[in-house]
């Protein structure tokens, strides 16, 4: 009877060990299971961030070009503004220095005329008191 019940207690501890194999090949069938899965994710969500920060980069490189178009438009409109506002003042200068020459030789030219004038009244004044002495 002591046999038999050490027999049946081998037989229970031999079929223990046998279904406590089983559970750990299945436990560790489940734990790599687990573990691929759980690396797909990371790999999936490493790609998504991956994409995201590629995304957010290329906006913020977008927005510093458009930032540096606008700024060198910006710069260009004022050179601009500037250039046309030391040309007319350019234009001012020459118009007043030109308005200056042309009334100091129109002066002369009344000057000369004058005396032109004065020359030629004289030389009528002389003839006419010459006729009358003749007469």
């Amino acid at each position: 009877h002591e046999r038999e019940h050490d027999r049946e207690i081998s037989e229970l501890s031999a079929k223990h060990e046998e279904e406590m194999e089983k559970l750990r090949a299945e436990l560790n069938k489940d734990q790599q299971h687990l573990l691929d899965e759980l690396q797909q994710q990371m790999a999936a969500t490493h790609k998504a961030e991956l994409e995201q920060a590629q995304l957010q980069s290329q906006t913020l490189h977008s927005l510093e070009l458009e930032t540096l178009r606008l700024s060198l438009n910006n710069m260009h409109t004022s050179q601009l503004e500037l250039t046309q506002s030391n040309l007319r003042k350019e234009k001012e200068t020459a118009l007043v220095e030109l308005r200056e020459m042309l009334n100091d030789k129109r002066a002369q030219e009344v000057a000369i005329l004058q005396s032109r004038h004065q020359l030629e009244w004289e030389k009528i004044k002389e003839q006419c008191l010459k006729e009358k002495e003749d007469l």
